[in-house]
């Protein structure tokens, strides 16, 4: 018989593509892992892993298996969180996952209100970019999402929080009148400075700004907003900062503001979730609280109106 475990840790398998990882991932042995995939084979009658010398990828039977393995998980996870329902509002586990421009700026002053409000909920954050977070609240790794909208996915629902504002920022000394706002025109003129691909921030601020046509456009390899704002500070170029960072990248200076021409670049920052799962009252209660967050914006006063 096909055990829940076996399901489990061919998952990991599936998901990391390798045994070690896979083990690791599921808190047993490798050894462990190993027998319980073998018996897993055996019991299906399939060949589901194909081992080669560059290391090991699934066979055809092998990711339709997968495909099935990881839905099945998901399934009992929300039949467990189904179960769960009568209890408190925001109890027991949540996982959360939440893009890297988001989280530094929302999580401090969330995290405080959630333990006060919500004593009984048991977080546990994971901090990636987008296309990572959406496979793995499709595998049930993840319970919710917060990140940037839209989602184009029947089999995932999202309800928005709130619009994003961009700013541009460049070096504290350079001479721009006060009369001015930011333009695509005003950034051809210097080195524009964004995150490196796969972050949804650097493909909004091209989409929004009409900035495809920009370039001279530089990536750097930078992971973080901070990164940036350093070396905006240091003369190296321009770039866009969301405006729920300002009051956290504008702490030590170095930088000034712009707001942008009309209509200004946004993001829709929100809440996703699967289809399927039965915790949609304790997702909107998270969403509530998010929007009682107190927004401290200390940091536009060094925005040129």
């Amino acid at each position: 018989m096909v055990t829940m475990k076996q399901l489990r840790f061919f998952d990991g398998l599936a998901r990391l593509g390798h045994f070690g990882r896979a083990a690791e991932a599921c808190a047993v042995t490798q050894p462990a892992l190993s027998m319980q995939i073998k018996e897993l084979e055996r019991e299906l009658g399939v060949e589901l892993i194909e081992r080669r010398p560059q290391g090991l990828t699934l066979s055809k039977a092998g990711q339709e298996i997968a495909r099935r393995a990881a839905r099945i998980l998901t399934e009992t996870r929300d039949l467990a969180d189904f179960a769960r329902q009568s209890g408190a509002v925001l109890s027991g586990t949540l996982h959360l996952g939440i893009i890297p421009t988001a989280a530094p700026y929302l999580l401090p002053p969330l995290l405080p209100l959630l333990r006060e409000k919500y004593p009984d909920l048991d977080l546990h954050i994971r901090e990636t970019q987008t296309e990572q977070l959406l496979q793995q609240l499709r595998d049930g790794s993840l319970d919710l999402l917060l990140l940037a909208l839209p989602l184009d996915y029947p089999d995932i629902e999202t309800v928005k929080l709130f619009e994003d504002r961009f700013l541009l920022a460049m070096p504290s000394n350079r001479r721009i009148s006060s009369r001015i706002r930011a333009t695509t025109d005003l950034m051809k003129e210097d080195r524009l400075l964004l995150l490196e691909e796969g972050h949804c921030l650097r493909d909004q601020a091209l989409a929004f700004c009409e900035l495809r046509r920009v370039e001279n456009i530089d990536t750097f390899g930078a992971s973080s907003l901070s990164t940036l704002v350093q070396m905006v500070s240091n003369g190296m170029g321009l770039t866009l900062l969301p405006e729920i960072s300002i009051d956290h990248e504008t702490r030590h200076g170095g930088i000034r503001l712009m707001r942008f021409t009309e209509p200004e670049p946004m993001r829709t920052l929100g809440l996703a979730w699967r289809a399927t799962s039965p915790r949609k009252r304790d997702f909107i209660a998270f969403g509530k609280l998010i929007a009682a967050t107190p927004a401290k914006r200390k940091g536009l006063a060094n925005v040129r109106a």
